[in-house]
């Protein structure tokens, strides 16, 4: 009898690991790596067309103005022209990494990335944060730049998640903010109402001064932190919103 109990005791555990290495595995099935590619190409098509108006506010365009990597920061629903201003801008003098989730859908951005040369770290709040995060710090060791979309994978819209904060923090490296306008633009009935730019029309798109993260005494000052930054995104949405 003891031994059965072992035995049934031993199975327990290894169904728990089992179904906590699901719960965070990464998921890319072949459906979402040709729809992720598939997307990619189309940005990278509809891009040629755009009227890209790019403000540098930074200075990230300006060769040696920021030796070290840098984290950019833009709402989940603007990163469709996003690829394609960067490498208008940065050309192929810095190299960028982007974070995803470790959903499907993730895998087709990180797909869609990869036609324009990006890289993927996989993981959020909700599936392999620990994962993200050090594959993040990893990258900017490696001195490559780090796109993160704070408000997602799953929002609420315009929400900052504390995690950008807490990687700035902890790297030293600074935080630039992307804000982008569209002159004319289709919105998805999607949770962050993405925006797609139509075809030939302007796109407006502001690489703002660096933000540096002040080390957080504690929880309030952290949250102090989080909020200036989420203020300084908030400022750049459009007056339609």
């Amino acid at each position: 009898m003891s031994d059965q109990r072992q035995s049934d005791s031993k199975h327990d555990a290894q169904t728990k690991v089992g179904t906590s290495l699901k719960r965070h595995e990464i998921r890319e099935n072949r459906q979402a790596i040709v729809a992720g590619t598939l997307i990619g190409w189309l940005m990278k098509l509809c891009a040629l067309t755009l009227r890209f108006h790019i403000d540098d506010r930074c200075g990230i365009g300006q060769p040696g103005k920021y030796p070290a990597p840098v984290i950019y920061a833009l709402w989940h629903n603007r990163f469709f022209t996003v690829p394609a201003a960067w490498r208008i801008l940065c050309g192929h003098s810095r190299k960028s990494v982007v974070l995803t989730s470790a959903s499907n859908d993730g895998a087709m951005v990180a797909r869609a990335m990869a036609v324009f040369g990006f890289r993927a770290v996989r993981g959020s709040s909700s599936r392999r944060a620990v994962a993200a995060l050090v594959g993040m710090k990893q990258a900017i060791r490696d001195g490559c730049d780090v796109c993160v979309t704070p408000d997602g994978p799953r929002g609420p819209r315009y929400v900052f998640h504390p995690g950008l904060v807490k990687i700035a923090e902890a790297t030293h490296t600074p935080i630039i903010p992307i804000h982008v306008r569209c002159e004319a633009a289709w919105r998805l009935k999607t949770w962050d109402r993405f925006v797609i730019p139509k075809p030939f029309s302007r796109v407006y798109v502001v690489f703002d001064q660096a933000l540096t993260v002040l080390p957080a005494a504690d929880a309030a000052a952290f949250e102090v932190e989080r909020q200036r930054i989420e203020a300084v995104l908030l400022a750049g949405v459009d007056d339609w919103e």
